[in-house]
C-alpha cells in the first residue's frame, strides 16, 4: 500500500485484475473470488465479501436458489430487474434503485431482466452480517439524483438511519455523483475502514485517477478526497474491520 495523506494507506484495485465471465446471456465482472474465479488472496475486504459488475441480457436471469447468512443488494444502473422470494415478494427494481435482502436464516429468490430488448447493468453486492440466522428481510429504496449530485447518499446503515435501509453487517454504504467543479471529502478514524468502487466514469481520489470499476482499499486515519469527475458515480463502503 501506499501512503498519500497523513497514516491513510490506499491500494489501488484495477478493473483489469478483477475476474470475468461470459456466460451469454450474462457478463460478469468479479471484484473478489466468486463461482469459478477463484484467489485464496482476493477472497473479501473485510466484511465485503462480494461485488459482481453484471451485464444481463435481454429475458436472461437466475432461476430460484437459496442463500442464507449474507446481506444481499442490486445497484441498478441500466434497464430493470425483477425480483420473486420465497418470503412472499413480487417486484421489478429500475436504474437507481436499491433491492436488498438480509438472508438471515435462509431464503430462496429469482431475479431476471424482464426486457425482451434491453441489457440490464447492475452491481450485485454481498456483506457479511455481524449476526447470523436472523429472520431474513427484503427491501426496495430509490437513490435520490439531487442528494447524491457532489454529495454522498447513505443508502444502507448497520442502524437504518437518516432513510436508509438497515443491514446486519456492521456497514454504512453510500452513493454518489462527481462531476468537474464537485469536490466529496470522507473522513476515516477509529479503525474503521473504506472501499470505493467506480461504478462508473472516472474520478480521481487522493490524485489518483480511477475510472470504471477501478476501486480503492483505505484504512487508517485520515481525509479522502474525491475530485475530477467526469459523470462519475461510485458506492462508498465504510466499514468496521473484521479481526
Amino acid at each position: 500500500m501506499s501512503t498519500i495523506a497523513s497514516d491513510l494507506r490506499v491500494k489501488v484495485r484495477p478493473s483489469e485484475a478483477r475476474g470475468h465471465v461470459d456466460a451469454g446471456w450474462l457478463k460478469s465482472a468479479h471484484s473478489f473470488s466468486f463461482a469459478n474465479y477463484f484467489d485464496r488472496n482476493n477472497m473479501n475486504f473485510h466484511n465485503l465479501r462480494v461485488i459482481n459488475d453484471d451485464w444481463v441480457a435481454a429475458g436472461g436471469g437466475f432461476p430460484m436458489h437459496p442463500h442464507e447468512n449474507f446481506e444481499i443488494f442490486s445497484y441498478m444502473l441500466e434497464g430493470a430487474l425483477a425480483h420473486e422470494d420465497t418470503m412472499g415478494n413480487g417486484s421489478t427494481v429500475r436504474k437507481g434503485g436499491i433491492q436488498f435482502m438480509s438472508t438471515g436464516s435462509g431464503v430462496q429468490h429469482s431475479e431476471f431482466n424482464p426486457s425482451s430488448t434491453d441489457e440490464t447493468h447492475l452491481l450485485q453486492i454481498w456483506l457479511i452480517p455481524d449476526r447470523k440466522n436472523t429472520t431474513p428481510r427484503y427491501e426496495m429504496l430509490e437513490l435520490d439524483d439531487i442528494a447524491r449530485d457532489g454529495n454522498l447518499q447513505l443508502f444502507l446503515s448497520h442502524d437504518g438511519r437518516d432513510g436508509s435501509i438497515r443491514t446486519e453487517a456492521a456497514a454504512d454504504v453510500y452513493s454518489g455523483k462527481l462531476n468537474s467543479n464537485d469536490t466529496i471529502r470522507f473522513e476515516l478514524a477509529d479503525e474503521r475502514v473504506v472501499y470505493v468502487h467506480v461504478a462508473r466514469g472516472e474520478v480521481q481520489i487522493n490524485g489518483e485517477t480511477l475510472k470504471d470499476g477501478d476501486a480503492i482499499e483505505a484504512e487508517g486515519n485520515g481525509t479522502l478526497e474525491l475530485t475530477n469527475g467526469e459523470n462519475a458515480e461510485v458506492v462508498l463502503f465504510h466499514l468496521s474491520p473484521r479481526r
